[in-house]
């Protein structure tokens, strides 16, 4: 077994939207292919909601940037997707030539100046929530999201086009952040995927009853959950934080940034190196939590994180 994490899905597998599944079958042949992921959260929550049938309420305005197909949804998000992937605050906003320009120009920029990156987001999301908090809604909004019981899809709001988390906040916009931030929910989900389809965790492994990390960056904001974090947490940002970094590190040797965008990725890049290391030395200190395979991606991981 490879010890890196996958960078394809696998055909054939449960993730493959396109293998000989017969809800698959129908909704591509009824012409509802923005709905197939929704049809594998069905399989994964089972909790007996139609999630794809509920998904068809939704309209896929499509974004085509180098080759790759997204479908940038519209629409009222049906409820009973947006309670189950904590979305029951959020609306999906308006779809305007503003919006397109930066989330075609976020996409344009990963495809020509990270390829790697791209071809990530390429495999690993088919679906853009463009989302902000309903107006009866009084609460800090997400920068962006995902989550592991819906597959392929993300969702990222204004805040994505000013925020690099944790915590370098741009008074500009910029698509340059925008990027990051699709790039970063793309490594999420395919750290997902991985998760879900191989054994990275040792037998009676549990997010409810694993160790806790400290996290000191995050001390600040208030919310228990984000100040300590359970082994798998803490792997999924120690994956995120290595892709991050070398992105970052990409546009900081660029000559085109502007000069904020510049000190925010610099403010960015110089929090993340100590946070990564900090992760990594406390994850390793945790291996027995780790299969075989979990432990040689944590050596991966290390070999990683001492290249940055």
């Amino acid at each position: 077994m490879q010890s890196t994490i996958s960078t394809r899905v696998e055909s054939g597998s449960f993730f493959d939207l396109d293998r000989k599944e017969q809800a698959l079958i129908r909704l591509r042949e009824e012409g509802a292919e923005w709905a197939l992921p929704f049809a594998l959260m069905e399989h994964l929550v089972k909790s007996g909601t139609p999630y794809a049938e509920h998904a068809r309420a939704l309209s896929s305005d499509r974004v085509h940037v180098s080759g790759a197909t997204f479908d940038w949804f519209d629409a009222e998000l049906p409820e009973q997707i947006a309670r189950e992937i904590s979305l029951a605050d959020y609306e999906i906003v308006e779809h305007t030539d503003g919006r397109r320009a930066a989330l075609t120009q976020a996409l344009e920029r990963l495809a020509a100046a990270h390829p790697e990156g791209f071809a990530r987001v390429r495999e690993f999301v088919r679906g853009l929530l463009w989302v902000g908090l309903k107006p009866t809604v009084r609460a800090s909004s997400l920068t962006s999201s995902s989550d592991p019981a819906l597959p392929y899809v993300i969702a990222f709001s204004e805040k994505a086009r000013h925020h690099i988390p944790p915590n370098t906040v741009s008074p500009e916009p910029s698509h340059l952040f925008l990027a990051e931030n699709l790039l970063h929910e793309a490594v999420h989900q395919s750290v997902s995927f991985h998760v879900l389809q191989h054994q990275v965790f040792a037998d009676g492994y549990s997010s409810k009853t694993s160790p806790k990390i400290e996290i000191a960056w995050r001390a600040t904001q208030g919310v228990a959950r984000n100040q300590f974090w359970e082994v798998d947490r803490a792997f999924h940002a120690t994956c995120v934080y290595n892709y991050l970094l070398r992105f970052r590190r990409i546009e900081l040797d660029r000559d085109d940034l502007t000069t904020n965008e510049r000190a925010s990725f610099q403010a960015a890049y110089d929090e993340g190196m100590p946070a990564v290391r900090y992760l990594m030395d406390t994850l390793e200190l945790l291996d027995e939590h780790f299969t075989v395979h979990g432990r040689e991606l944590l050596a991966n991981l290390r070999y990683q994180t001492d290249q940055l």
